[in-house]
């Protein structure tokens, strides 16, 4: 009986986090497209789906990190509408002056 405890409140543990993280995601409402992994850009960009979120992550993997958000572009099946619909969610980071 206290495994069966234990474990329901580690199951319950992790769906908390899980929650926390995506609602952290949701207010900043940003993503820092060279750091975040696939899920994280998937949760916070419109029209991005797990595999073009997949795609980013490959494609920052492959030429390194972008310098302008535009460079998205580049990644397969984004365009410049999806990049436009999402410029105020994109972030590279440490914003440079």
């Amino acid at each position: 009986m206290k495994i069966r405890s234990f474990v329901s409140t580690t199951l319950n543990a992790l769906i908390l986090a899980v929650v926390l993280q995506t609602a952290a995601l949701a207010q900043t409402g940003r993503v820092d497209i060279n750091t975040a992994n696939a899920e994280e850009i998937s949760q916070v960009l419109v029209g991005i789906g797990p595999s073009k979120a997949q795609a980013i992550v490959a494609y920052r993997e492959e030429f390194g990190q972008f310098e302008d958000v535009d460079e998205l572009i580049n990644v397969r099946g984004i365009g410049l509408r999806t990049v436009d619909q999402n410029r105020d969610r994109l972030s590279l980071g440490a914003e440079q002056p």
